[in-house]
């Protein structure tokens, strides 16, 4: 049963104080309006300001009559004070069961008994890292700072240095909190050489899961150690130069065989022959991250070369079956054969150099450490056409081979959009393709994956940009088990 009377009870009350109220109001202006009439009332113009002195009260006072009326049917108070209602009031707020008397202010449940979250504050993602003291207190203090700006620490990562520590956050913070300022909040709380930028949700992941999810990949196929080095540490550069040059001379570069760490460089001794080299001008490295790429790449060289095996059969237009599986130093022979089947206008239009010097490039685009090949093989087992995804520092290139005889049957367009596929799979931003502005072919396969392209000639070659970050390129169904 609701209780009423209490609520009549404060309303009486209230209706009284205000009466005593307008009763000393009204008094108060009887005696103004006495003191007045005595002033002016012996003056010559005394009667008219007297009749226009009653005009104005009685117009206030009939005003204040509506407005006290208005009052009293305005809705309740929505203040914290005695018979206030609840602050915001909705149709959820109000019992509309049986009548047992629920109080319109006790939060709402929902059917599995929980009260509902409030709408949480806009926030954004930021990967911070700075370099503290190492000293009792130093961490704390710089929690203490990101508290204060209302910023919830995620993960945090420590990397010891010899003189001092480098902390890498996780930070979910408010929106309107700027760069800025919380690089300022930071070095005001003992931080140094803060670094910051954007993350978003894949950054979500803690670090150990992320290096074994990268060790996975790895070990399944080689052509991924570049991309797992540059998932671990990172915005950076990659290069792989190889020991022996493409025209079989020494380069003559090495690297010892634990690597060498200098500051914003490492370099580590590739298991295919080589070395590779990071570089990462923004940010130094520190010996952890240096410790997990030298184990990375350990991990790679005791596994040996391997490819993923497997192939998908697709049938074309004209009703002929072809086979595009991954392609490796194992298909070298029957790549030179197709050189030989090749005219020398596809060759040209492909390497653009010598047509002699063609099969030199082979050994360096079959090799998994400087990207991804697709082979194109027929019913027979023939090779008729090649596709490279290579990685060239922060940029990826595509090319594409495809014997005479077996061109404008659509093969082309299937190798380039799988290649595509691949690299965003790998987290690509674009794939540029250097061709001549008279290929036509090609030309044509790259504007059908319908992605925004930039065009760049000069002196007859021409470079082809797609960037894939604006429309997703059609998802390629896996490749089925060999055999089929």
């Amino acid at each position: 049963m609701t209780e009423v009377t209490p609520e009549k009870t404060t309303r009486r009350s209230h209706h009284w104080r205000r009466d005593v109220t307008e009763l000393a109001a009204l008094f108060t202006a009887v005696a103004v309006a006495d003191a007045v009439a005595n002033l002016i009332g012996h003056q010559p113009d005394g009667p008219y300001l007297l009749i226009a002195s009653a005009v104005a009260l009685a117009v206030t006072a009939a005003f204040h009559t509506w407005w006290a009326r208005r009052h009293s049917h305005a809705p309740p108070p929505t203040g914290t004070g005695e018979g206030a209602g609840p602050k915001h009031r909705t149709d959820a707020d109000i019992d509309t069961g049986t009548g047992t008397g629920t109080d319109a202010t006790a939060p709402v449940r929902t059917p599995t008994g929980a009260a509902p979250a409030p709408a949480p504050d806009d926030t954004v993602l930021w990967r911070v890292r700075t370099t503290v003291r190492d000293a009792p207190g130093s961490l704390a203090a710089l929690c203490g700072a990101l508290a204060r700006h209302r910023v919830d620490i995620l993960t945090l990562q420590t990397h010891p240095l010899a003189e001092g520590t480098v902390d890498e956050f996780l930070l979910r913070a408010p929106a309107p909190l700027a760069a800025q300022q919380l690089t300022r909040a930071i070095s005001a709380a003992g931080g140094g050489s803060t670094w910051i930028e954007r993350a978003d949700a894949h950054d979500l992941v803690d670090a150990p899961t992320r290096v074994l999810g990268l060790a996975t990949r790895t070990a399944l196929d080689a052509a991924e150690l570049p991309l797992a080095l540059r998932q671990l540490l990172g915005r950076c550069t990659i290069h792989s130069l190889p020991a022996v040059s493409i025209t079989g001379r020494e380069t003559g570069e090495t690297a010892p065989v634990e690597g060498a760490l200098e500051e914003t460089l490492m370099r580590l001794r590739d298991p295919s022959g080589g070395v590779l080299t990071i570089e990462r001008p923004h940010l130094p490295f520190t010996p952890t991250e240096f410790a997990r790429a030298r184990a990375l790449v350990e991990l790679d060289a005791r596994l040996g070369p391997r490819v993923p095996r497997g192939e998908q059969v697709l049938t074309l237009p004209e009703g002929n079956e072809i086979t595009v599986r991954r392609a490796d130093h194992g298909d070298l022979p029957a790549a030179r054969a197709m050189h030989d089947r090749c005219s020398d206008r596809t060759l040209r239009l492909r390497y653009h150099g010598p047509v002699h010097d063609a099969d030199r490039y082979l050994d360096h685009l079959l090799s998994p450490r400087f990207g991804r090949t697709l082979a194109v093989q027929t019913t027979s087992g023939r090779l008729v056409a090649l596709g490279h995804l290579l990685w060239d520092g922060d940029e990826t290139e595509v090319a594409l081979l495809v014997e005479d005889e077996w061109q404008r049957r659509g093969i082309g367009s299937e190798l380039l959009s799988r290649l595509v596929a691949l690299a965003v799979e790998a987290g690509c931003e674009s794939v540029y393709a250097v061709t001549q502005s008279s290929n036509t072919g090609m030309v044509a396969a790259m504007r059908a994956l319908s992605l925004p392209l930039d065009y760049q000639i000069e002196e007859g070659t021409l470079v082809i940009t797609a960037r894939l970050d604006a429309t997703p390129v059609r998802s390629l169904p896996p490749y089925e088990e060999a055999g089929r």
